[in-house]
């Protein structure tokens, strides 16, 4: 090996980025510039903030974007443990179904609803559930009901011709469907009467 490949020769500049680097500064400045400087926005962990029309956010150190999905990953991304009891939650029917309901474990969900049953009140967490499922559906129902109405009245068949809904006023149809919908909502259907 030639002696003079060992003997590199370390710049200033050199030094100060490596004793930035160990001393955990490895973003700061080795030389000074003249002229143009970036702004630079600095942002915590957990802070959200909108860049050039999208959203974003820091999550252990890492800028991510923020999306409309988010909400939805977290209800369907299940833990490796419960968040109620601490312990593992094994990737099994039960868990899974307990975790998309409750947002807790199998083992959690029994002692709560032994407790609830203890305290008596099964016949109305029961109806609570059974009213919670017939609203969501309802909500399904209306948003495909408004995008019914939103769809164009004219459309291309596979045999290539074009058709016309003439089937009367859509607005009216929601407007009749809408209000039964609402009579639904005012049903409580574990027991079967108007609430």
């Amino acid at each position: 090996m030639n002696e003079s490949n060992l003997k590199k020769e370390f710049t200033k500049r050199d030094v100060t980025r490596m004793r930035n680097i160990l001393s955990d500064k490895a973003g700061d400045r080795t030389q000074i510039q003249a002229g143009w400087e970036k702004h630079t926005e600095t942002h915590k962990d957990g802070e959200i903030w909108e860049e050039n029309g999208k959203k974003w956010t820091i999550k252990n150190g890492v800028k991510q974007s923020v999306t409309k999905l988010d909400e939805i990953k977290k209800l369907v991304l299940m833990p490796l443990t419960c968040p109620n009891c601490g312990s593992v939650m094994k990737i099994d029917g039960y868990n899974k179904k307990m975790w998309g309901i409750h947002g807790k474990c199998f083992d959690c969900v029994i002692k709560m609803e032994s407790e609830i049953k203890r305290l008596g009140k099964w016949d109305e967490y029961c109806a609570n559930i059974m009213n919670r499922n017939k609203n969501a559906e309802l909500d399904e129902f209306e948003r495909i009901l408004e995008a019914w109405v939103d769809e164009k009245d004219s459309f291309v068949s596979e045999a290539g011709e074009v058709e016309t809904w003439k089937g009367g006023d859509k607005k009216a149809i929601r407007d009749e469907i809408m209000e039964q919908f609402a009579e639904l909502r005012k049903v409580d259907i574990y027991k079967g009467e108007n609430t």
